[in-house]
């Protein structure tokens, strides 16, 4: 009866809201002492009026003859966190869900793939057998249903082809513990095989597995084999660095072991190739570090004997113009040309950007009219940059005027008209109306 006074008290207490009436909070008080224990000597210390939840009032009746103990109008239930989930909590629900909707494996379809396979299969058909099945779920089966059987070893085909059947699917933990058992294996292995693995563990974003992969190819124990590195593994993994993301902070983190990798890669003996040194010359650009990329630029031809291609100048040109060196972007970019490159559109917005925002107005729109004939596309950023500046440094008149001859030339859709005018509206309100009832 004690324990049931104090449950009682402390709902009550804990679903009262401020604008109770003292005469039912004190009924209540009075109500709970009848049942209070002796060594609760701190319960009327508590305190009603600083409470913040809200829920309907208990009813209490007490008669002689019964007494009715409280029932609740509504079913308890606490208040909602307005925080956002944790990230630990988010990978908790990714992998719930994850385990959830994993297929199961299809008996019928095992069955038959058992049934193609002779008493005594070697690893060809073995291999034959699991690239012809549909389901990652009976290659993996089919795997270890062979690893049990007697007198026969897997060798890199049949790994081979059940790692990328599962690195297919995305199934990336079940594609580990099949590299695990592959790694265990001495002297087993191949180039494209690791390619393989390095490829999908980027993919999976665990870049410490596919490091150790790496790693393992270059062991000492490695060194008669014929599965060393090769430019195709530097390369996956200069793409699985580079593709981190846009923070120039993260680039430049990952752009020391890019310049490792590539380091390593020359003393090795590999020769660059055209897309090794882009990808040191994007690195440089977005860990800001312009200069050691035009330092990679001119020893191509020289040192590496690899001339730039169209990618090499749109790096550049975007980096040049990120500085605010346009001048040297402008140089690029005519160089480019006369080499029979056509400029991307990044490299066209950010110099078009770069230009109006230095106050070369005109030829900022010459570069944008260029752009529009060599059927690259402007971002709204690039027209509402130019169309700014012009506004600012000129008149509002010939904005308008800059604003209807990209409504003409069919550069601007609808709503991407009606956003550049409302900008200008916010800027220049009346000005803006004016010439519009002008018009």
């Amino acid at each position: 009866m004690f324990s049931f006074s104090r449950n009682c008290f402390k709902y009550c207490t804990s679903f009262f809201r401020r604008n109770v009436p003292n005469e039912t909070i004190l009924s209540t008080l009075s109500f709970c002492h009848k049942f209070q224990d002796s060594n609760e000597k701190n319960l009327h210390k508590i305190c009603f009026s600083n409470h913040t939840h809200k829920f309907d009032c208990f009813l209490f009746q007490t008669n002689t003859s019964y007494t009715q103990f409280p029932v609740p109008f509504a079913p308890f239930s606490s208040p909602y966190s307005t925080k956002a989930p944790s990230r630990s909590y988010r990978r908790r629900a990714r992998n719930r869900l994850l385990k959830s909707s994993k297929p199961t494996l299809d008996q019928a379809q095992f069955q038959l793939a058992l049934s193609q396979l002779p008493p005594r299969f070697t690893t060809e058909e073995l291999c034959c057998v699991i690239a012809q099945q549909d389901h990652p779920l009976v290659c993996l089966e089919l795997f270890h249903w062979a690893s049990q059987q007697p007198r026969f070893q897997h060798d890199v085909s049949t790994f081979h082809v059940t790692i990328k059947n599962l690195g297919a699917a995305k199934m990336f933990q079940e594609m580990d513990d099949i590299v695990n058992q592959l790694l265990a294996v001495p002297l087993i292995g191949s180039e494209a095989l690791f390619n393989t693995v390095i490829y999908y563990f980027t993919q999976a974003r665990k870049l410490t597995r596919a490091v150790n992969v790496f790693k393992h190819m270059k062991s000492g124990r490695n060194l008669v084999s014929c599965y060393r590195p090769s430019i195709r593994t530097y390369n996956i993994l200069f793409a699985a660095f580079l593709g981190r993301g846009s923070n120039s902070y993260i680039n430049h983190v990952y752009m020391e072991t890019i310049r490792c990798l590539f380091r390593q890669m020359v003393n090795d003996g590999i020769k660059p190739d055209i897309f090794s040194l882009n990808s040191m010359i994007k690195g440089y650009v977005l860990s800001l570090h312009v200069n050691d990329a035009l330092r990679i630029f001119h020893q191509m031809g020289v040192v590496y004997d690899c001339q730039p291609n169209a990618l090499t100048y749109d790096c550049l040109v975007y980096g040049l113009c990120a500085q605010g060196r346009t001048n040297n972007a402008k140089e690029l970019c005519y160089e480019m040309k006369t080499k029979g490159f056509v400029p991307g559109s990044k490299s066209y917005n950010s110099l078009v950007n770069s230009l109006a925002l230095g106050g070369e107005i005109e030829e900022a729109v010459n570069y944008l009219w260029e752009m529009t004939d060599k059927q690259r596309s402007a971002d709204f950023i690039t027209y509402r940059t130019v169309l700014d500046e012009i506004c600012r440094r000129g008149t509002i008149q010939e904005g308008m005027s800059f604003l209807q001859e990209l409504q003409e030339k069919d550069l601007v859709d609808g709503h991407a008209y009606r956003k550049l005018l409302y900008v200008l509206e916010d800027d220049y309100g009346d000005s803006v109306s004016r010439n519009m009832g002008i018009q």
